[in-house]
């Protein structure tokens, strides 16, 4: 028999842990769908969370689930791969490992994946000194030697924020032509002492399993000890596809839309975190998902005493 749910979160990392944890404590039947995927992985730490700064996202993500197993919440390791909503506006979820769970309503914290460039060693070095957000890391490489990789006209505006945490910033173009710059970025580029590097990355110089230099296709390299990148988000939409919701492109991926509680065009689902935008930090992510299980709780409670008022 499939198995039944109050509410059904689809994603366990910090949005949807906090959704969790909200529907738990409202005492509602919840389940937990964790893939194992978090974003973060790759960080040996999380900043800018008030009460968790510096501590490791795996622990902060074991402190999250032994939370709300206190409140009765379950949680299942597997990939919700299938979804559907049945006459009554509510959801069938079908699980990779065979299992059908069915939800009155979902929260999808699915978050993104980082697409990061093709140059040899971005992808081995990422979240150690190749680095994706200035506010997550910025403050533990200050006054380091910064390099900025250039993955669209876009990443002039990575360029200038990181000049507020060290003066030595070189931007490297790669792909992107100076003439594609406008000239009012080129000016700010000037004024905030970025050095403009055309020419196309090759690859990273490594020494002794620190990045020393940044290489480029001529042979040429320059000293730098931190990589800059902005990586491709790749939004995990499938669910919301499968459902019919809205989507909203964006120059950072597409993305349901939602109302202010992370409500979707479908009735009934909830987005948060990740989900709902590239720039979601952690403490974001998380008070997205309290906002979402907060709606989604006061919504059910309605719902069930206006049936009862019918009756």
């Amino acid at each position: 028999m499939t198995e039944r749910y109050e509410a059904v979160v689809v994603g366990g990392g910090a949005a949807g842990l906090s959704a969790a944890l909200v529907l738990g404590r409202a005492r509602r039947h919840t389940l937990v769908v964790d893939a194992g995927e978090p974003r973060n992985a790759p960080a040996g730490h999380l900043q800018g969370y008030l009460t968790r700064d510096g501590m490791r996202p795996a622990e902060f993500l074991a402190e999250g689930r032994r939370e709300i197993e206190r409140y009765g919440v379950e949680l299942v390791r597997d990939r919700a791969v299938d979804v559907t909503r049945d006459e009554q506006g509510e959801f069938d979820v079908t699980l990779a490992g065979g299992r059908t769970v069915h939800a009155r309503r979902l929260v999808i914290a699915t978050g993104l994946a980082d697409e990061l460039p093709s140059v040899p060693g971005v992808a081995e070095r990422f979240g150690r000194d190749v680095l994706h957000c200035p506010y997550c890391h910025g403050w533990e490489v200050r006054d380091e030697a910064f390099g900025v990789l250039a993955t669209s006209v876009l990443s002039v505006h990575q360029a200038l924020i990181v000049t507020q945490w060290s003066k030595d910033v070189t931007f490297f173009l790669h792909s992107v032509a100076e003439e594609e710059i406008p000239d009012e970025e080129l000016r700010r580029l000037a004024a905030a002492g970025v050095r403009v590097v055309p020419g196309e990355v090759a690859g990273l110089v490594v020494a002794d399993d620190r990045l020393t230099g940044v290489r480029l296709a001529d042979g040429s390299t320059h000293d730098r000890s931190v990589l800059f990148v902005a990586p491709r988000a790749v939004p995990r939409t499938g669910l919301f596809e499968r459902l019919g919701a809205e989507l909203s492109e964006t120059p950072f991926g597409t993305y349901p839309v939602v109302d202010r509680t992370g409500l979707t065009t479908v009735p009934g689902v909830w987005a948060a975190g990740n989900a709902v935008g590239f720039a979601e930090q952690v403490v974001n992510a998380a008070g997205g998902g309290y906002r979402a299980a907060a709606t989604l709780n006061g919504e059910l409670l309605l719902a069930d005493l206006d049936a009862a008022v019918r009756v």
